[in-house]
């Protein structure tokens, strides 16, 4: 029986409390597909706040937080109280979409925090997987305006499913993936770092607010009319890239000119985690569909679309899925969207991340492979660079995938998690809990900074 795996209260376990040995398990047990352990390789016993304790005792800050899900960080207490409510309640743990006096307060809830109060929107819970709310919006989008098109952009990230793959711009996992969706036309993502135009800055902006514009309009585009336009107004997975808000709200003026739904994908910049409840808000504008899923469920598997009710034209069945009725999950949503409400949380988010990105700037001028420091929030990218070779005629110096990969690893090494995106996987990524003490970012500063001495990058 020495091989058998025994959790204990503490979530320790037989195996010598042992990272490699748990991970050599894992090689084992699981599909080459697993990615996480490969750029994190621990095992974990403990998680609290935004602290992490594995098996051999090491503490690691997480600035990952479940890829944005755990808006309360690991473990809150109101969190966990609200799921051991629900187990002594009587309620069923599942439910298909069956009601309860449960999804009942939740919806209501989830619906006052819409633009408007929700007045003009309905939910629709899909699976549980931001992913399957993609397809979902999707579907509908088609089935209301008999239209087969979408717009998506560069850079965005919707998900890996077959739809969401075909409107996800990283082409990687689409190697080798035959018959994707067709009538996708991806369009370029303003990029004030980057300009895909080569223009930069203002008037960058402007030619690809344009550009779109003039794409919808010409009757010799070559692009028919779409059913929607599918974004996110924050860029997460693509590098931490906000839209700039002007050209967001042309696109929504133009895509509500010509009857195109808009799609907001907000599974991870939504619920405060831009110091706005939902990212769109920036820029004063309102879906006609809204995508959530990760911090919409406090953790637990949940997904759900904010659909304005003129564009309900689902059938009953005509989307479905075994587990769109998680109870746990509506539980533990709830909490986490009270206290995010009732604590002003997206307040206090817009504050430090405009603290922390001051504070990055300055260490960007001693570190010059910091190239930007970019994004809104709790929501932020640090793209690494090669300073000392040619920049680019915008002042852009290449990007450089390989030493954000040391990064990464240099800062797991000093006890910090943090994840990488953009093109490449040249922007380290942060994103805490949103309940991330002063002194939690500062400790943050300090083993980011470690890391880059670590790496053998000497400050100018």
């Amino acid at each position: 029986m020495t091989d058998e795996v025994r959790i204990d209260t503490l979530g320790a376990n037989s195996l010598n409390g042992n990272n490699e040995t748990y991970l050599a398990r894992q090689a084992e047990f699981e599909s080459n597909v697993r990615s996480y352990p490969r750029k994190l390789p621990f095992a974990i016993a403990q998680a609290h706040g935004v602290w992490i304790t594995d098996v051999e005792n090491n503490q690691y800050l997480d600035c990952l937080a479940g890829a944005g899900t755990l808006a309360l960080g690991h473990n809150h207490p109101d969190v966990l109280q609200s799921i051991q409510n629900v187990i002594t309640s009587g309620l069923p743990l599942h439910t298909l979409d069956l009601t309860t006096p449960l999804k009942d307060q939740f919806s209501a809830y989830l619906l006052s925090l819409l633009p408007g109060q929700g007045k003009e929107y309905c939910l629709q819970f899909t699976g549980p997987s931001g992913a399957d709310a993609v397809e979902a919006a999707l579907k509908l989008a088609k089935k209301y305006t008999g239209r087969s098109g979408v717009i998506s952009f560069s850079g965005g990230y919707h998900g890996m499913t077959h739809g969401a793959l075909a409107v996800t711009g990283n082409l990687s996992p689409k190697e080798a993936v035959n018959g994707m969706m067709p009538e996708v036309q991806f369009m370029p993502y303003p990029h004030l770092y980057r300009c895909p135009l080569g223009i930069g800055g203002e008037a960058g902006v402007k030619a690809l607010t344009y550009y779109f514009e003039n794409l919808i309009n010409d009757v010799e585009s070559g692009v028919r009319k779409p059913a929607a336009v599918i974004l996110e107004a924050v860029q997460g997975e693509g590098g931490v890239n906000p839209a700039p808000i002007e050209w967001l709200q042309r696109i929504r003026k133009v895509t509500q000119e010509h009857g195109i739904m808009l799609i907001i994908d907000e599974v991870q910049a939504g619920f405060a985690r831009t110091g706005k409840l939902f990212a769109f808000e920036h820029a004063g504008i309102e879906p006609d569909i809204i995508v959530m899923s990760k911090a919409v469920g406090g953790g637990l598997p949940l997904a759900v679309l904010g659909i304005k009710k003129q564009f309900d034209a689902w059938a009953p069945g005509h989307h479905t899925g075994t587990f769109r009725g998680n109870q746990l999950a509506m539980a533990t949503g709830l909490t986490t969207l009270k206290h995010l409400k009732d604590n002003k949380i997206a307040d206090k988010v817009a504050a430090q991340g405009e603290w922390l990105k001051g504070k990055l700037a300055e260490l960007q001028k001693r570190y010059p492979v910091i190239g930007n420091v970019r994004g809104l929030g709790l929501m932020i990218g640090m793209e690494i660079v090669k300073p000392y070779e040619a920049a680019d005629h915008m002042g852009c110096y290449p990007a450089d995938g390989q030493l954000s990969a040391l990064l990464q690893k240099k800062c797991f090494e000093a006890g910090l998690i943090l994840e990488r995106g953009g093109r490449n996987g040249s922007v380290l990524r942060l994103l805490p809990s949103l309940l991330i003490t002063n002194d939690e970012l500062n400790i943050f500063l300090d083993k980011f900074e470690h890391a880059l001495l670590a790496a053998g990058i000497k400050p100018v």
